[in-house]
């Protein structure tokens, strides 16, 4: 709190409300009239009764220091001072008792300025449970410091019997701690109405009806004759005090406790006919003094019932409103999350997509003139160039997405570890040949078996590690060793290449980190391989560590959970080359279907061309085809939207093999063209090499599909 702070950070004990605090409240006038009026209450109780009921004026003087500016404060306590020394000299009270009355109440006012500024802070925020409670302790020990010096000077004088001043010492206390519980917290909360605009739940209609009620029902109580009925103030009151706002339900204490001094001063309402026992020791004290317990005992009660469910009430409100804002302000942004998500999906899929297709015409030539018998030495380097360039591009492209993708879920099944081994590392050993390194791959006991893993994860775990070996070997070689221990395969990939120091080795698994980032770097690399390495075996379940020493190599070892399996058995199928076959190719572009009729020719196939999925279901209806080359983007028919088409054909047509050949590349892509009946999936760009195992995982996955249905 500004102001209220000293150096040390502790809270000042402060008199005066801080200059910079935000004016509230009315003005000094209006408390100088209810002190005079809180006055006159008590100069009309000791000339009807010879008692006084409550004693409001200090409760007055306190709301008033609480709420007023520093001038204004200083005023009204100076002229409310001098009105009380003037009422206790127009009442005939002895000088002594005119000074000391006047002194005790403002000792009394002070502590509890004091008191309440300190506890409940600069903010005065009745409406929290915990803070009426602190203003309720600080009133009772400032009333209570001056019931006692009151007690002091009175055992001083002599001239009471102790019971008698006990018992008095007592009325005092109940009747200006129930003005201060009473009137106070009242002022406060009107005076600071604004804090409380949508706390009620009731409508103007209910609130009328509500206030009626309890109304009503003081009035029926207090002005009874007959029968000493309080309890039937409680549940109008409660039922008040949970539906509207703080402000209305402390207005509503204090026109009871009005109702209920008035009706009692004008010898009405059920105190006065309380009848009490004989107690010879008070038989000097005023019958109605006595009877008074029982009034404060039930305004006790109905500030100690109300007060506490007002604030709790609010207090609840308060919660669940902002706990509405902060699960929208939540929901608003899961929903913008969502769709920040969704968008990148989108923008994945579409440069997946986007990328891949004119690298599917770079790489796939390539890879044809590579084969071209026509072709010189030089030539042939040069091509091998650009198939080698293509390729890299392609990996980049693929680890970005990979990236950026997540990774997808991992998907554990049989796979052939020496197969999946030699191609992951068939473009690592190809470039090692190039750059005239020794690249080995030994195999220990059970590590050439077949194992249960996620096949695409290891693949490209292996790939980079052994592309990233030979990048940074420029002589010897790299070996690569596996070999199982128990249900775990364990990878070692060394090279006798540069090596790293201890800096470089700290963050050699860090996204876009580069052991050179210089522009005089001597290796490429975009700093995602060991990241994508790190992030696989760790989805896997698995560790990885390295090991390395400068200007002498570096071991990377991979352990991951991978139980050993069976082995398939795999039958013995015709090579591709040895059948004929009619080929269906379904392709938008141009280039892409000239590429694919160039590798079928090579492989004696006859094929047929269609440029959307439309025609695609034409062709298979008007001709009977072995295999479908279906792209999956294309205009007026997708080719999901053709795939099923196709398999809801009558007769054979309808049990053609159809592989995707698609830039859709990303994983939930390879799941849609699967669940819409394509028996295989191939990415694109695509080599001869990648075409004829595709297709022949598609023709086997469609026999087995087709002898499926039939079985059935």
């Amino acid at each position: 709190m500004a102001g209220s702070v000293n150096i040390l950070g502790r809270r000042r004990w402060r008199f005066f409300r801080h200059d910079a605090g935000r004016a509230a409240g009315p003005p000094p006038w209006f408390y100088v009239l209810l002190y005079i009026s809180a006055l006159g209450l008590g100069q009309w109780s000791m000339a009807a009764l010879h008692v006084t009921i409550m004693w409001p004026a200090n409760a007055v003087l306190l709301a008033a220091l609480l709420q007023l500016p520093r001038g204004e404060a200083r005023g009204v306590l100076i002229g409310c001072v001098l009105l009380n020394l003037a009422s206790n000299l127009v009442r005939g009270d002895p000088l002594l008792f005119v000074v000391t009355n006047a002194a005790l109440n403002l000792l009394q006012v002070a502590a509890a300025t004091l008191l309440v500024r300190r506890l409940c802070g600069a903010a005065l925020d009745m409406r929290r449970p915990k803070r009426l409670l602190r203003f309720a302790l600080s009133a009772a020990v400032a009333v209570a410091l001056s019931t006692v010096l009151a007690g002091l000077l009175v055992m001083a004088v002599g001239g009471l019997p102790l019971e008698v001043l006990n018992f008095r010492l007592h009325h005092l206390f109940d009747m200006e701690l129930l003005a201060m519980m009473i009137v106070t917290p009242a002022l406060l909360l009107v005076a600071r109405r604004h804090r409380f605009r949508g706390d009620a739940v009731a409508s103007q209609r209910e609130c009328f009806v509500l206030t009626v009620l309890v109304l009503a029902a003081a009035l029926w109580a207090f002005g009874q004759t007959t029968a000493p009925i309080l309890f039937i103030v409680f549940p109008p009151l409660i039922l008040l005090a949970f539906r509207l706002s703080p402000p209305w339900t402390a207005g509503a204490l204090m026109a009871i406790s009005v109702i209920a001094v008035g009706a009692t001063l004008l010898g009405r309402g059920p105190i006065l006919l309380t009848r009490l026992g004989d107690d010879p020791a008070l038989a000097s004290l005023p019958v109605v003094m006595r009877q008074m317990n029982v009034l404060h005992l039930f305004l006790l009660s109905v500030v100690a019932t109300v007060l506490p469910i007002t604030t709790l009430s609010t207090e609840r409100r308060r919660l669940v409103e902002r706990l509405r804002a902060r699960s929208e302000t939540a929901l608003a942004a899961l929903q913008r999350a969502e769709t920040a998500d969704a968008a990148k999906s989108r923008f994945l899929a579409m440069m997946s997509h986007e990328m891949r297709t004119p690298l599917t015409g770079v790489t796939g030539y390539a890879d044809l003139l590579s084969r071209h018998p026509e072709l010189n030495a030089e030539g042939r380097r040069q091509v091998e160039a650009v198939r080698l360039c293509g390729e890299a591009m392609l990996r980049l492209i693929e680890d970005l997405l990979e990236v950026a993708n997540g990774g997808g879920e991992v998907v554990s099944k049989p796979v052939e570890v020496r197969a999946l081994v030699d191609e992951a590392v068939a473009p690592t050993r190809e470039w090692a040949s190039i750059r005239g390194l020794d690249f080995v791959v030994d195999y220990g006991p059970g590590g050439d078996g077949a194992a249960l893993t996620d096949g695409r994860r290891l693949r490209q775990i292996l790939h980079h590690l052994a592309s990233n070996a030979v990048k940074f070997t420029g002589r010897g070689g790299v070996r690569i060793q596996i070999e199982r221990r128990d249900d775990r395969l364990r990878f070692e990939v060394h090279d006798t290449g540069c090596g790293m120091t201890k800096e470089i080795l700290a963050g050699i698994f860090s996204l876009f980190e580069q052991g050179d980032a210089s522009t005089r770097r001597a290796h490429e690399g975009a700093g995602v391989g060991l990241a994508l390495t790190k992030a696989h075996v760790d989805r896997l379940g698995g560790v990885v560590s390295v090991e390395s020493t400068l200007a002498m190599g570096t071991t990377f070892t991979v352990e991951i959970p991978a139980p050993a399996v069976e082995s398939e058995a795999v039958g013995e199928t015709a090579p591709l080359e040895d059948r004929r076959m009619r080929v269906l190719i379904v392709d938008d572009h141009p280039s892409n279907r000239d590429l694919m009729r160039i590798m079928l020719e090579a492989a004696d196939c006859e094929t047929a061309e269609a440029e959307n999925g439309r025609e695609a279901v034409e062709a298979v209806q008007a001709g009977a085809f072995d295999l479908v080359l279906m792209d999956v983007r294309m205009p007026v028919m997708d080719g999901v939207a053709a795939t099923r088409a196709i398999r809801a054909l009558d007769g054979p047509a309808s049990e053609i093999a159809v592989l995707a050949v698609t830039a859709e590349a990303m994983p939930e892509d390879v799941a849609r063209c699967l669940n819409a009946g394509m028996d295989a999936h191939l990415a694109k760009p695509i080599t001869q090499a990648k075409l004829y195992a595709a297709m022949d995982r598609a023709m086997d996955a469609a026999e087995h599909r087709v002898d499926d249905v039939r079985a059935a």
